[in-house]
C-alpha cells in the first residue's frame, strides 16, 4: 500500500494529487503550479467530503454515491489501480488511499510525496475522460460512529493521529474544544515518517506496539476530522497489524457536542 517513485515507471495506475492545507491554502493552486506528469487533481472538500456540519463534523464521509459520481468525472473506474500523493508524507493522500481500498479498489501511498520526484513537473490541469464508476457500499465494519468509540474508548484502544500539543488540549486551531477523547492514545501521524518517508514496516510495528496494538482490528483510529487518522491506519496496515476502524467525525465532532474532554499527556 505503499510504493516508492521508482516503481512508478513499471505501473499502470492513474496518478491523484490529494493536496490539501489546513490553514486555507488551495491545493488546486498548488497542483497547477507543479504536478507529477499526468496527475489528476483530488479535491479532498469536494471529492472526498460531505458538507461539513457540528453533528457530522468538517469532512463527513460522502455518501457512496457521492463517491462513485465524483471517482467517475475524474476518469477512475474500479479497475484502475490509484497512485495517490501530497506535500505532507501522505497525511491528505492518505485519506482517499483508505476509502478506496476499504471498497476493495486497489489504491497505494507515494512515499515521499512529490517531494520524491526527481523529474520535471507538470502545470496546468489534468482533465481524463470521464468514465462509469459503480456505486459500493461503505462496510460497516471500516468505521465506528461517535457512540461506539465512546464505548470503545473504555475496553479497546483509540487512537488520536493529531499532534501531541492538540491532543494535550494545549491549542485549537479550528474546532470547538481543545482536548482528547478520554482514554484516547495519543499517535501523531508524524511519527510514522522518518525524513518525509514512512518508516519500515518493522519499526512501525514496534511504534504501535508500544501504544499497545497487536491486531489493529482492535483500534479505533480518529484526528481532527477523519483525515490524518487515515495515515495512522495505513501504517499500522504496512506494519503488518492488519486494518483497524475509521471513526469519520473526529474531534471536529466530538468537540461540537457536550461529551467530556480529556487533556494533557
Amino acid at each position: 500500500m505503499i510504493v516508492d517513485v521508482g516503481e512508478l515507471p513499471r505501473l499502470h495506475v492513474v496518478l491523484c494529487d490529494v493536496r490539501w492545507y489546513l490553514d486555507g491554502r488551495s491545493g488546486r493552486e498548488a497542483h497547477a503550479a507543479g504536478h507529477l506528469p499526468g496527475a489528476v487533481f483530488v479535491d479532498l472538500d469536494r471529492d472526498l467530503t460531505a458538507p461539513p456540519s457540528p453533528e457530522g463534523g468538517r469532512h463527513p464521509l460522502p455518501t457512496a454515491e457521492h463517491f462513485a459520481e465524483a471517482l467517475g468525472a475524474l476518469g477512475i473506474g474500479p479497475d484502475d489501480a490509484v497512485v495517490a500523493y501530497d506535500d505532507s508524507g501522505g497525511m491528505s493522500a492518505g485519506r482517499l488511499v483508505w476509502m478506496l481500498r476499504v471498497l476493495g479498489h486497489d489504491a497505494f501511498l507515494l512515499d515521499g510525496g512529490v517531494q520524491a520526484w526527481d523529474g520535471p513537473l507538470e502545470t496546468g490541469t489534468v482533465e481524463r475522460s470521464a468514465v462509469d464508476c459503480p456505486v459500493r457500499p461503505w462496510p460497516d465494519d471500516a468505521f465506528a460512529d461517535i457512540g461506539q468509540v465512546a464505548g470503545h474508548a473504555g475496553s479497546g484502544i483509540v487512537l488520536d493521529a493529531r499532534s501531541p500539543e492538540r491532543f494535550r488540549g494545549e491549542t485549537e486551531p479550528v474546532d470547538a474544544r481543545p482536548g482528547h477523547v478520554p482514554g484516547a492514545r495519543n499517535a501523531p501521524f508524524a511519527a510514522n515518517l522518518d525524513g518525509g518517508r514512512f518508516r519500515s514496516p518493522d519499526e512501525l510495528r514496534d511504534h504501535y506496539e508500544s501504544l499497545g496494538v497487536t491486531d489493529a482490528a482492535e483500534v479505533v483510529a480518529y484526528c481532527g476530522s477523519g483525515v490524518s487518522a487515515c495515515h495512522d491506519l495505513i501504517a499500522m496496515e504496512h506494519a503488518g497489524l492488519g486494518r483497524g476502524r475509521l471513526y469519520v467525525g473526529s474531534w471536529s465532532q466530538w468537540s461540537a457536542t457536550d461529551r467530556p474532554a480529556a487533556t494533557g499527556p
